[in-house]
């Protein structure tokens, strides 16, 4: 049994205790590029790039999440049994813990355009480490790499 002295420091938990969850997608193009959103100005984090998605509502489940969320940020349609659960992250920030599924969504219909001010960007998944991103996004990187490498 390991007295865990190799596992890395864990953040103390926020001290408002507040869990927000939020549902994420890696949306992937017949090329195997993911789509990223930047944050746009006036928002947290504004300026940095992100998987599309959201907050979930009360009773919502995060696939309805991500559905519901496409649309209205990206104006692209898919269904719950489109999305794939792939991995999550959990962040501690300053104000909030942060719980975040990923999905990966390979089927949809509509062309994606920022309908929130947003800019979008396609990417092979090894640019995505250039790109500034929330510290929750950074560890998802890797297991997109494993997928789609």
């Amino acid at each position: 049994m390991s007295d865990g002295a190799g596992c890395a420091a864990v953040p103390e938990p926020s001290s408002t205790g507040r869990l927000l969850l939020v549902a994420a997608c890696a949306l992937l193009d017949a090329d195997g590029r993911v789509l990223v959103t930047e944050r746009p100005a006036g928002k947290a984090m504004a300026g940095l790039w992100e998987f599309p998605g959201g907050k979930l509502e009360p009773g919502e489940s995060p696939e309805a999440c991500l559905v519901r969320e496409l649309f209205e940020e990206l104006g692209v349609r898919t269904k719950p049994a489109c999305l794939a659960p792939l991995t999550f992250a959990s962040h501690t920030y300053p104000d909030f813990h942060l719980l975040m599924p990923l999905y990966v969504c390979r089927v949809f219909d509509g062309a994606p355009a920022g309908r929130e001010n947003q800019a979008i960007r396609w990417c092979r998944v090894h640019e995505l480490r250039n790109l500034a991103m929330p510290p929750a996004d950074l560890p998802l990187i890797a297991h997109l790499e494993e997928l789609l490498t």
